[in-house]
């Protein structure tokens, strides 16, 4: 039985990976600063800990360990990434996170890892233009993200592929672009812009109106959190390093985006786009490299995924609706 370290397992795509090992036969020990939201965690040991902490780190990284995920980081949507507020602290726990954990690993000998990237990571210059956006692996350089985020995901992929070439770990890295789904964070200011789309969406009266950052021109492209799974176990089971995009295809305005949830919903709304954090203008993910090296790529309709997603996040409403009141 092989054994995986899921570093993240108490956040939403890490929760989702923990029971994608189980199904393949994992022993999986799942770690973060805090539980599963949703209870999405199947994992034959969690352990609450923080892995700013060398200490925390060096105890759930054990010699034992076939594979370690790392996924944990600082982060949220645009309203916590792009206000500018957080960014000393984004960069600080995640970095620390990915020194931690890489150093205990190469201290134990656990050779296999894979990191959570992100799309953030490319060039402000080439998203500018809503309907062209350049995400092609090799754009990366010179590099220029429009968030410290971003900056941070440059800088831990070097981290990575620096010990991949002096200590002999076997990075396997991915970009992801806007992962959204059931059992993911809707609400509180972390929420990705699926996930409040489909919040906003839920708990409009009909005939009402829902609110859209920005013009709605700007664009992006969104993937279901079942195909970010598959897209990381192919990783880890290849033989490429990456980075590599892992995401979709299938680009769409946030405006358009929002329409389409109201279609799913059958209300009649309308739109209202006001001034907030928005990011790029353009971004969208580009699958030639991963189609190349793994003979894969996304493919889930992007209809199929909010359909589920909207779904899940009408019932959590309903149930705080439906939650006592505390005397």
């Amino acid at each position: 039985m092989k054994k995986a370290l899921v570093c993240g397992a108490g956040g939403f795509i890490g929760g989702h990976l923990v029971n994608r090992l189980k199904s393949e036969g994992y022993w999986v020990r799942g770690v973060d600063i805090k539980e599963n939201e949703y209870g999405n965690s199947n994992a034959d040991e969690f352990i609450i800990g923080d892995l700013r902490d060398p200490k925390v780190a060096n105890y759930v990284v054990t010699d034992d360990l076939d594979e370690i995920y790392q996924l944990a980081a600082d982060m949220g949507g645009a309203g916590f990434v792009f206000t500018g507020t957080n960014d000393a602290s984004i960069m600080h726990n995640s970095v620390l996170c990915n020194l931690n954990i890489l150093e205990a690993a190469k201290n134990t000998g656990v050779r296999r890892i894979f990191y959570s990237s992100s799309a953030c990571m490319y060039p402000e210059y080439n998203q500018m233009d809503p309907n062209n956006p350049k995400c092609s692996e090799e754009s990366a350089y010179p590099a220029a993200p429009d968030s410290e985020y971003g900056w941070e995901k440059l800088f831990s992929e070097r981290l990575f592929l620096a010990y991949q070439k002096n200590h002999g770990i076997e990075a396997r890295i991915a970009r992801f672009h806007n992962i959204f789904g059931p059992q993911g964070t809707w609400d509180g200011g972390r929420e990705k812009a699926p996930a409040a789309v489909c919040r906003k969406v839920a708990m409009a009266e009909e005939g009402g109106s829902i609110e859209i950052w920005g013009d709605g021109q700007q664009t992006r492209s969104f993937l279901i959190v079942d195909e970010c799974v598959e897209g990381i176990r192919r990783l880890m089971n290849s033989d490429f390093s990456g980075p590599v995009n892992l995401g979709s295809e299938e680009m769409i305005s946030l405006n358009d985006f929002a329409k389409m949830v109201i279609d799913i919903s059958g209300k009649n709304l309308t739109i209202n786009n006001i001034p907030g954090p928005l990011g790029v203008r353009g971004r969208n993910s580009d699958n030639h490299l991963i189609q190349e090296k793994l003979g894969w790529a996304p493919s889930t309709p992007l209809r199929k995924g909010v359909e589920k997603t909207f779904e899940w996040i009408s019932e959590q409403i309903q149930k705080k609706v439906l939650e006592p009141v505390e005397a």
